[in-house]
């Protein structure tokens, strides 16, 4: 089995979920107490926000680098930023990576293409809503467009995200909102899924409080990390 990387740190809310989901999936699939080897990069978060916050992508790209290149020296076969917002760079990170890394998009693409979507909305932080790394792989790869809320309602969900959701607060209130923002995307926008595109935002939202299916990035990720570190290939 391969040994698995996690660079996580990004917030350490949803690195803890990544490990959570792994091992339910493990013990799901009946492979008993045969885990896989998972070695943990935790980031410090602030340093990591900061950068990404005053745009210096070319530090946030050495960043991340470093805390790959770390993993793999580590033992790592191959890794996995866990979160989303990273990914606006993953490409440039993935290109000097000196082990192959699993992308979140990716493998949201695929999911959302086996499930027949073809319209899908996009909730996470300003950085992952504003930029167009999920627009550019859904749409130039599988066909399926990607719609962001209205700016106010992008506002309001990263700083819900920032204030509450990384540091492990989960508001009903909040919660409330949310879904109704989904909803009016849903009436207005005519979306057929909603991506939960930041690893805090399964935390608080599912199919049932949204009422429209979910994409939930942090599983769909966890799940591919562990195909993966069996298989030892990536699925196209």
């Amino acid at each position: 089995m391969k040994k698995m990387g996690i660079l996580g740190g990004m917030s350490p809310e949803s690195t803890v979920e990544y490990y959570r989901v792994i091992i339910t999936l493990c013990r799901q699939r009946g492979m008993g107490h045969r885990y896989p080897v998972i070695i943990v990069y935790s980031l410090n978060f602030q340093g990591f926000i900061s950068l990404v916050e005053s745009g210096n992508l070319p530090e946030v790209i050495s960043l991340l680098y470093e805390a790959i290149d770390s993993l793999s020296h580590a033992g790592a076969d191959f890794a996995l930023m866990a979160s989303n917002t990273p990914h606006i760079v993953f490409n440039e990170v993935a290109d000097r990576s000196p082990i192959p890394l699993l992308s979140i998009v990716e493998e949201t693409g695929k999911a959302a293409k086996s499930s027949g979507f073809s319209r899908v909305g996009l909730f996470g932080t300003k950085f992952t809503m504003e930029a167009d790394f999920y627009s550019n792989v859904l749409w130039n790869k599988y066909g399926i467009s990607v719609v962001t809320p209205e700016k106010a309602d992008q506002d309001y969900i990263h700083h819900k995200i920032m204030t509450q959701l990384v540091n492990g607060y989960i508001v009903d209130e909040t919660r409330q909102e949310l879904s109704r923002i989904a909803r009016k995307m849903a009436d207005k926008e005519d979306i057929e899924a909603l991506i939960l595109g930041c690893t805090e935002l399964p935390l608080i939202l599912s199919e049932e409080v949204v009422s429209i299916p979910v994409l939930n990035t942090t599983r769909i990720h966890a799940e591919a990390a562990l195909d993966f570190s069996q298989s030892g290939n990536f699925q196209e």
